[in-house]
């Protein structure tokens, strides 16, 4: 559903293309991307022991509505100790020219199977 054209008519007076996506809203492509890795079964994780421990977010500009928007996942370390595995994510995000929109960086906790 696109929003009423005076929203669409207040974001453009401000300078937007359209309207413009809360902050978080850069969480909700980042966690499609993570989902990708968690479920790939080569990835090994048991989704049942994920839990998301930490999410940062650096944006670039904001997301505004029609913005084609392109994710690299990159696993930037995976740190195991007693029983659990802290995996570091960062998603990068950028339009469909290749300019940096938002990075999302979450950590997940993940258990051992003994834990």
């Amino acid at each position: 559903m696109h929003p009423a054209h005076h929203e669409v008519e207040a974001a453009q007076q401000l300078g937007y293309a359209d309207v413009v996506a809360p902050p978080t809203f850069a969480v909700v492509i980042a966690q499609r991307a993570e989902a990708q890795l968690i479920e790939d079964p080569a990835a090994g994780i048991d989704f049942s022991r994920v839990v998301h421990a930490d999410e940062r977010f650096t944006h670039h500009r904001p997301i505004v509505a029609g913005d084609s928007i392109v994710t690299t996942l990159h696993v930037d370390s995976i740190v195991e100790r007693s029983g659990l595995a802290m995996v570091t994510t960062r998603c990068e995000l950028a339009d469909a020219e290749g300019a940096a929109v938002s990075s999302v960086i979450s950590t997940l906790a993940v258990r051992g199977p003994e834990a």
